[in-house]
């Protein structure tokens, strides 16, 4: 199928217009203003229309010509990205990479990690989703994502490369004005039982869900991120273990307390992981500098 607009002819357009005449433009482009005049009679005679006023001294685009650059322009834009993105895996950078943050994880590190990556001015398009429990192995599992932050539970054996990146302290917090805040001494089984309890639901698809410091509770309200749960928790909706570097600045203001429970949930151990013999320049940048950050604080 032939198409009357090409790349070659909106760069011509493009430097008649910057330049003001075929002559400059011409020059500008490396070749002869015949080259240019054939280029454009040609494209005004495919698409039926003038795409230059020839009665003004300076090439002038016509209305028709202005709308043909405007939009040019992006295809212009378009092909520069994917020449550079082209030759950008040749050099063993790639086009995109997935991150998996469990939400366990604060988000601010990574932005800030992300930022710096930028400044390397590669062209790899960033992706970030969210998971929860067994829901960043599921990511790497399904290659859904290529980098993991914040994985727990059960390590897998041999499949993944693991760095331990921290420790979450889980504290069992509601908010000030919540019944259990006032109850005198340990927080009992009995306490609980009488409240809603706010649980994190597992985002894994394929591999097999788990459920973490789930309370017997009056009822259950599941939420799909930390965040939701901290929310709901400083509402007074529910109760339940939080991450204390998560939850220490209600506790700090007075908002939210901390309540010592007779069953404590034992802090979670997280790992950055990724899978073996996977390669790339922009996945091991992000494996080192996501390895070197300080999560739980």
């Amino acid at each position: 199928m032939h198409h009357a607009v090409t790349l070659d002819a909106l760069r011509v357009l493009e430097a008649i217009d910057q330049k003001g005449s075929f002559a400059a433009a011409a020059e500008a482009l490396f070749k002869v203003p015949s080259a240019l005049t054939y280029t454009v009679q040609k494209l005004e005679s495919d698409l039926g229309v003038a795409l230059f006023d020839r009665s003004k001294q300076r090439a002038k685009l016509t209305n028709a010509g202005q709308l043909l650059l405007q939009e040019g322009q992006f295809i212009l834009a378009s092909a520069a990205r994917l020449e550079a993105k082209v030759r950008q895996i040749e050099s063993g950078w790639e086009t995109s990479l997935v991150i998996a943050r469990d939400t366990i994880i604060p988000e601010l590190p990574l932005l800030r990690v992300l930022s710096e990556f930028c400044q390397l001015d590669k062209l790899v398009e960033i992706t970030i989703i969210e998971e929860a429990l067994a829901g960043g192995w599921d990511a790497l599992h399904s290659q859904r994502a290529d980098i993991a932050i914040g994985v727990s539970g059960e390590l897998p054996k041999g499949q993944y490369d693991m760095v331990p990146i921290g420790q979450a302290n889980m504290v069992f917090a509601v908010a000030s004005s919540h019944p259990l805040a006032s109850v005198e001494g340990d927080i009992q089984p009995e306490h609980i039982a009488l409240y809603p309890s706010i649980v994190v639901a597992d985002s894994s698809r394929r591999l097999p869900t788990r459920s973490a410091g789930v309370l017997q509770s009056k009822q259950k309200i599941r939420v799909d991120n930390m965040l939701s749960k901290l929310q709901a928790q400083k509402e007074g909706l529910g109760a339940g273990f939080l991450p204390l570097h998560l939850v220490k600045p209600y506790l700090d203001s007075g908002e939210m307390v901390s309540r010592h429970v007779q069953v404590p949930r034992p802090a979670v151990e997280l790992y950055l992981a990724k899978e073996k013999h996977r390669e790339g320049h922009a996945l091991n940048w992000f494996f080192k500098a996501l390895s070197e950050v300080d999560w739980c604080v």
